[in-house]
């Protein structure tokens, strides 16, 4: 399988890549190269950059709200160079998940109050779905919603909310039909984090960072203008939804690249009986391992640029094949990025050593080694969240092979 890129493509990526030089700031391309999560301001910053200097802050929006009108090639070259340059993640509940759900299934109204703010980078969103008990089961939330007049009255709980400490808006899940069967019963509600009632307490994670969060909801009054699509329709634009996340999620090749690059690099440095760790024969041997595997993922995202990828054609299942795959590289490279420096990987220093008098007082390794050991602690979870590995194989065994 031999993708030849057009010549259109490659002046794309050259002209992506003099974007990326000349706009990009140094301090958030280094805390993007060494693995460490973007905050609020960081995220917002950039989806700001972008939208004021080329308009490319939603590449995967339809055209007529503010999208590129990119190819899918185009697309994937924009993500890839952006990961290999260390730009920071969009707020990506915004921008690739509630921002489309809106493009396609929104009112006029919330069409123009809610997609001009996430395309400016004015406003963070959050995904209310996980809630105790109903993880990757999602079918079985619990939090209600329930008609009051002009307004939906929501009660309950979601947990493990990402960047759940920086929410200004969330869309959430909500049950509006308790006696229908599960999947039936469900609507998607657009909710004002600052709403009375809404409390939010960040979980400190293995990473060391809070932007996991518990978010509770009393009484919390939603207006029905708010409402997404249909009442009791959610499930539908779930399923949407989920299958950008999980495409998203899988396809992380860009990532991927960046991690071999980072442990080729490193490893050429880092020297072991005398000579550079990269000509150890049982490392090389791993390396090439490694290299093959993520090969194989790039091209598999590569046949989907040029065929398409829908639930029609396989699409919720490859979508599946490409989060499990992604996930276990994820894994297994950023396990490799920190043995590559020996002693001095397991270190953990704080996303702060940026900061030179931090740097300073903090470092006791090589310059390469901050956010090694946070990216891996992080990516222990990438084979759980948007769907467990386990619920993805479920997907593939149905789908592929109709398994019950």
């Amino acid at each position: 399988m031999d993708f030849i890129p057009s010549s259109n493509d490659e002046d794309f990526r050259r002209e992506v890549r003099s974007f990326l030089r000349e706009h990009l700031p140094a301090e958030l391309a280094w805390r993007g190269q060494q693995g460490y999560l973007p905050d609020k301001e960081d995220s917002l910053r950039w989806t700001r950059i972008l939208h004021e200097t080329r308009g490319w802050s939603v590449p995967f929006w339809p055209k007529e709200y503010g999208g590129t009108g990119w190819s899918a090639a185009q697309r994937y070259i924009f993500a890839e160079e952006c990961y290999l340059a260390g730009a920071p993640i969009q707020n990506q509940a915004a921008v690739d998940l509630v921002g489309p759900v809106i493009c396609h299934f929104g009112t006029d109204k919330q069409k123009q109050r809610f997609l001009p703010p996430i395309q400016r980078g004015e406003v963070f969103w959050i995904q209310g779905f996980s809630e105790p008990g109903a993880g990757s089961d999602l079918a079985n939330l619990r939090t209600t919603a329930i008609r009051d007049g002009d307004h939906y009255v929501v009660n309950g709980q979601k947990i493990w909310t990402s960047f759940g400490v920086y929410g200004d808006w969330n869309f959430m899940l909500v049950r509006t039909d308790p006696a229908a069967k599960p999947q039936k019963g469900i609507s998607f509600l657009l909710v004002d984090s600052r709403s009375p009632g809404v409390t939010i307490r960040p979980i400190t994670s293995l990473d060391g960072c809070g932007h996991l969060a518990e978010v509770f909801y009393d009484n919390v009054r939603v207006p029905v203008e708010n409402l997404v699509g249909e009442e009791n329709k959610g499930w539908g634009y779930t399923k949407f939804l989920l299958f950008n996340e999980r495409a998203f999620l899988g396809a992380e090749a860009p990532a991927l690249k960046r991690y071999l690059a980072k442990i080729r690099r490193y490893a050429s440095r880092e020297r072991v009986g005398g000579r550079p760790l990269i000509e150890d024969p049982n490392f090389a041997a791993r390396m090439a391992q490694y290299e093959l595997e993520v090969l194989a993922i790039d091209m598999t995202v590569q046949k989907i640029l040029h065929q398409g990828l829908t639930e029609q054609n396989g699409g919720m299942a490859i979508g599946s094949m490409l989060k499990v795959r992604g996930s276990e590289m994820h894994q297994k490279l950023t396990e490799m990025l920190v043995e590559v420096i020996g002693d001095y990987g397991p270190v953990f220093y704080p996303s702060t050593a940026d900061d030179p008098s931090v740097r300073e007082e903090q470092f006791v390794g090589p310059e390469y080694a901050p956010g090694l050991a946070a990216e891996l602690f992080y990516r222990r979870a990438c084979s759980i969240y948007g769907g467990t590995a386990e619920i993805q194989r479920n997907i593939i065994a149905k789908t592929l092979f109709g398994l019950p």
